[in-house]
């Protein structure tokens, strides 16, 4: 089995709340009057210009839960979210490599805790969340991030052990972590479900099929799960990532299966792999109160990789 581990490029995810010591750009700069009314402003110390930000994603008071948030795309959302404003949990198995993402979002300067946490152990769920109620208060974004997979090569290789904790840590944690986090979302009227899906969520493939199972499930939960909670102004959507620079990515970047990497550079418009930071961008809005009208749906942040 491999694991995510933590993704070690400098990242600038995207900033919904700026800061004297970390600001160094404005993905939301607003130059129009008209669209005054829909920002706020803040300073830049040291800089004459203000940045507008629109308020619609801002995430400033909101708590946000993040597994598999210490590597990888993980923690290129969990940062992208606290730049916006958001408090941040992270729930990963690996101490160490949470107390370092956990680090950056203290220096970020927004309320963060972590969680040393096996989601395929199921009586842990309900408690971990407790906890980060207790500290952070009630949570308002549930990012269902945390993966694994099994390279067996096929159906015929694929032990029944190994299919067992794919599924369960790609889709059964995903359904449990939802229902306990949507209960909680349920005393507030709002709330936003956020599940990480995959290329594999619309193409098939032989060489991990669990995977490809699971990710594939992921969409039409989510769609189930959407209209379930509409009526209650809790929102769930998906993101569908293309090729990703992670470490769980990287035998696929090696010298043995250059064939591949060259076939995925071909097929993606953008020409080259994604990174982590950029699907930061798309969790955010998703997270506000901006995709408010949005629900149901699966975007793929992929380069263009979907479209050929």
């Amino acid at each position: 089995m491999i694991q995510a581990e933590p993704f070690t490029h400098d990242i600038n995810p995207l900033s919904g709340r700026q800061r004297a010591k970390s600001a160094t750009c404005a993905p939301f700069t607003v130059h129009s009057q008209l669209a005054l009314k829909d920002t706020q402003e803040f300073a830049i110390q040291g800089e004459e210009r203000m940045i507008r930000t629109p308020a619609s994603f801002d995430l400033t008071g909101r708590v946000a839960v993040v597994t598999g948030g210490n590597g990888g795309i993980g923690r290129g959302i969990a940062l992208g979210l606290a730049n916006a404003g958001a408090a941040v949990a992270l729930f990963g198995r690996n101490k160490e490599k949470n107390e370092r993402v956990l680090y950056e979002l203290k220096a970020i300067g927004v309320p963060s805790v972590a969680e040393v946490i096996d989601l395929t152990n199921r009586a842990d769920l309900e408690p971990a969340l407790s906890r980060v109620e207790r500290e952070l208060g009630g949570i308002d974004i549930l990012v269902n991030n945390a993966g694994n997979v099994s390279l067996s090569g096929g159906v015929l290789n694929e032990k029944a052990e190994d299919w067992d904790n794919v599924i369960e840590t790609q889709l059964n944690a995903v359904f449990l972590l939802s229902k306990l986090a949507a209960k909680s979302m349920l005393s507030r009227k709002r709330g936003k479900i956020i599940n990480i899906g995959s290329m594999y969520s619309f193409f098939g493939s032989g060489l991990i099929p669990s995977y490809s199972a699971a990710k594939g499930a992921i969409v039409q939960l989510t769609k189930s799960m959407a209209i379930e909670l509409a009526p209650h102004n809790i929102q769930v959507n998906a993101i569908a990532p293309g090729w990703i620079e992670t470490d769980m990515t990287a035998p696929v970047r090696t010298t043995p299966m250059k064939l591949m990497n060259d076939e995925i550079l071909a097929r993606t418009p953008a020409g080259r792999w994604g990174q982590p930071e950029e699907v930061a961008g798309t969790a955010v809005f998703l997270a506000s109160q901006a995709s408010d009208f949005v629900t149901g749906t699966t975007i793929p942040v992929d380069g263009g990789y979907a479209i050929r």
